[in-house]
């Protein structure tokens, strides 16, 4: 018998933040996201997305068994910025039974409905500012700081229940060895080139921190606003973010560009904290697991870079490729590995010629889904 259950309790939340280490015991790639971090981002109140927005997290028990869970989200910022009736799932896993995804994702739409909801779309963990995107290719490895992981048989359960492709998200991987040296060496003249119309690139002011904050989610919000299913995020939801990046940033891998003092580009690319986190047992930093935190971010040995972007207007001019030679550049002061850039849409066409000009390869695909209400 299965049985759908709404979580509206503490001790139910635990149980739907939980769940995931029990299903995932002995996965090798498998990474815990931290505890704290997942109670916060799911409890209104505590993170700034139900300011605006709202969700219904619900789990499945399989005689009297708990064998999955599923979120269902309602942002209202999505629909009102793109002008849709979108209704979004995230936090999706599930044993391998069929007859258990379609309960959980029978009770998302229905709740979905009620909402005014006319598509389901996902998973976002939960917004496309966050964790989004399920893994249909690379299980050999783990994931790196904020991607998601599944269990492979995932995609066959989600189209099951009906649920088609809306779009590919591609990870490229770029190790430190493999970078094209070309990009370094010409990144002198570029630079050199750009000053000439006023154009400079440097590393963010950790000093001015606040105000630096603030040019950023300017240039966040223009440059990425035609990407499909952006939400400018919000001045809480920016801070938020940009708090918890703080205690892990290099300055040196947080740029800016500038032209005539105003903000035309970001790049961040942040430490694949997931090399520490895949060490601390169910995500639970105390007692032992701020420690490894604290003391490994130095052994790290991989980085994302999160973002790059240009304002339109300022793009072509060489900005991006002067971004990435930097963060080459550090990267090899560093001795690190390398780095995962992720996620580009699969039809960004300047952004994937960027990344490969660079000799930069895709090693993970993620898809969202999508299915009429």
């Amino acid at each position: 018998m299965i049985a759908i259950v709404e979580v509206h309790s503490p001790k139910q939340l635990k149980l739907f933040i939980d769940f995931q280490h029990d299903l995932y015991k002995g996965d090798k790639n498998y990474v815990p996201e931290l505890f704290i971090a997942q109670r916060d981002i799911l409890t209104p109140g505590k993170h700034p997305f139900h300011e605006h927005s709202k969700a219904q997290l619900f789990l499945a028990y399989k005689d009297n068994v708990l064998v999955g869970r599923i979120a269902a989200i309602m942002n209202n910022n999505h629909n009102s910025f793109n002008k849709t009736k979108d209704g979004f799932f995230g936090f999706f896993d599930v044993i391998d039974d069929q007859e258990v995804t379609l309960k959980l994702f029978d009770a998302a739409s229905e709740w979905l409905r009620k909402q005014g909801a006319e598509t389901i779309v996902g998973p976002t963990n939960p917004t496309t500012n966050d964790a989004c995107g399920l893994l249909v290719e690379g299980f050999n490895a783990p994931p790196v700081a904020m991607m998601t992981y599944n269990k492979e048989y995932y995609s066959r359960l989600i189209e099951g229940a009906g649920l088609t492709k809306q779009v590919d998200l591609l990870a490229y991987d770029l190790p430190t060895a493999a970078a094209d040296g070309r990009s370094i060496k010409l990144q002198e003249a570029l630079e050199n080139r750009l000053k000439t119309k006023g154009i400079t690139i440097r590393p963010i002011n950790m000093k001015d921190f606040a105000n630096e904050v603030k040019k950023v989610k300017a240039v966040y919000n223009s440059a990425w606003d035609k990407n499909l299913g952006f939400v400018p995020a919000t001045d809480a939801e920016f801070n938020y973010m940009a708090k918890d990046m703080k205690m892990i940033l290099d300055p040196k891998f947080c740029l800016v560009a500038e032209h005539n003092g105003t903000f035309i580009g970001f790049a961040l690319a942040i430490p694949n904290i997931n090399e520490i986190l895949r060490t601390i047992p169910r995500g639970r930093l105390l007692p032992f697991g701020i420690f490894k935190l604290l003391f490994g971010l130095k052994k790290i040995k991989y980085v994302r870079v999160l973002a790059l972007g240009v304002v339109e207007g300022y793009r072509k001019l060489g900005v991006e490729a002067c971004f990435y030679a930097r963060i080459i550049k550090r990267a090899q002061e560093r001795n690190l590995d390398g780095g995962e850039a992720s996620w580009i849409l699969e039809h960004n066409e300047m952004m994937k010629k960027g990344i490969e000009s660079i000799n930069g390869k895709v090693y993970k695909k993620y898809r969202i889904y999508e299915k009429t209400l």
